[in-house]
């Protein structure tokens, strides 16, 4: 019995995605490889964003600034694309811009040690203003002729081949979910297999000891939330793959929220020292499949959210009571 509640405390990701899965092939009428891969591929920019929200949560930290800087790398992104038409400095520049977007936000919370709550808040609405605004005062030329939004130049010669890459497939897989595959397996090494990994556990199991250990608690966090920028821009680039271009109104939008869920449900404490990244890419299909699971059941997409936050309301409050329970059980016996 101890076993089984160990295995279920270890790897309960696995088991909510399998009954999430049995819903969702109920209410659709059947499974097919096409919409199973459907849902790999939808689950990819928001699982790479959602393993750099783990990391942080790993720290007992919180990024609500990622769905807002998803939007501003991306049209930035769009911008370079633009003016040199290179896929490779398109990549580079998302991923270093979203590592100075992630470093302000380490910077605030590590080093000068303000509530990360209150900066990422703070940050959300200045990226995605900045995101707003650039797209509505740049030449027209640099977004693509659009009004509103970053739009890639479809003229460029390197165009088919990026967005080829955003929708093709290797074998039936698509290729952003192959992305996704290949930066989980690194995070599950990161941080479950270096002394980068064990020094983010420890501080978000005990600060205070892992301060006094000698970790140097300010440089981590900073690490963690520029780590967590970088994997943010990598996932701008599969967004502008994907779509061809970026609505600094939308892009985004709620990202924060879904990454947050997608940690969750995937078994890591929102308080830190807990958890398995690799549950992070099982919370974030879990997550993209209860969004097919309303829309086959044809309910009314205002209530969409609600529902999403019900979930989450549900399963943090599973993380907070199953160990109270546990705890309550092991006395009485």
């Amino acid at each position: 019995m101890k076993k089984l509640g160990k295995v279920w405390s270890e790897y309960s990701f696995i088991f909510v995605l399998i009954v999430i899965f049995i819903v969702y092939a109920i209410t659709s009428s059947g499974l097919t490889w096409s919409g199973v891969m459907n849902i790999f591929r939808h689950s990819a920019v928001i699982g790479t964003v959602a393993l750099g929200m783990g990391l942080i949560c790993l720290t007992g930290e919180i990024d609500l600034s990622v769905g807002s800087m998803l939007a501003l790398t991306a049209g930035f992104s769009v911008i370079v694309f633009n003016i040199t038409g290179s896929i490779l400095l398109t990549l580079l520049f998302a991923l270093g811009f979203g590592a100075v977007c992630g470093f302000v936000n380490g910077l605030l919370v590590g080093g000068v040690q303000m509530p990360a709550f209150i900066v990422t808040l703070a940050t959300m609405l200045i990226y995605r203003s900045f995101a707003q605004y650039f797209c509505q005062h740049v030449d027209r030329a640099l977004i693509g002729g659009g009004s509103s939004v970053y739009k890639m130049d479809t003229a460029k010669a390197s165009y088919q081949t990026l967005f080829g890459f955003g929708n093709g497939k290797i074998a039936t897989i698509p290729t952003v979910g192959i992305v996704m595959l290949i930066m989980t397996a690194l995070f599950v090494y990161l941080s479950g297999w270096t002394k980068y990994g064990k020094k983010i556990y420890a501080i978000g199991s005990n600060f205070k000891a892992a301060k006094m250990s000698g970790i140097n608690v300010s440089m981590m966090k900073i690490s963690a939330f520029t780590i967590c920028g970088i994997l943010t821009g990598l996932g701008a680039f599969l967004w502008i793959a994907m779509n061809g271009s970026a609505d600094p109104a939308t892009t985004g939008s709620s990202y924060e929220m879904y990454a947050i869920a997608s940690v969750v449900l995937g078994g890591i404490a929102m308080s830190g020292g807990r958890g398995k990244m690799l549950g992070v890419l099982f919370g974030a299909m879990s997550y993209t499949i209860v969004d097919k699971i309303i829309v086959a059941l044809k309910m009314d997409s205002l209530i969409n959210n609600a529902i999403k936050g019900i979930i989450l309301i549900l399963v943090i409050l599973v993380q907070v009571a199953g160990p109270q329970i546990r705890e309550k059980f092991r006395k009485a016996a």
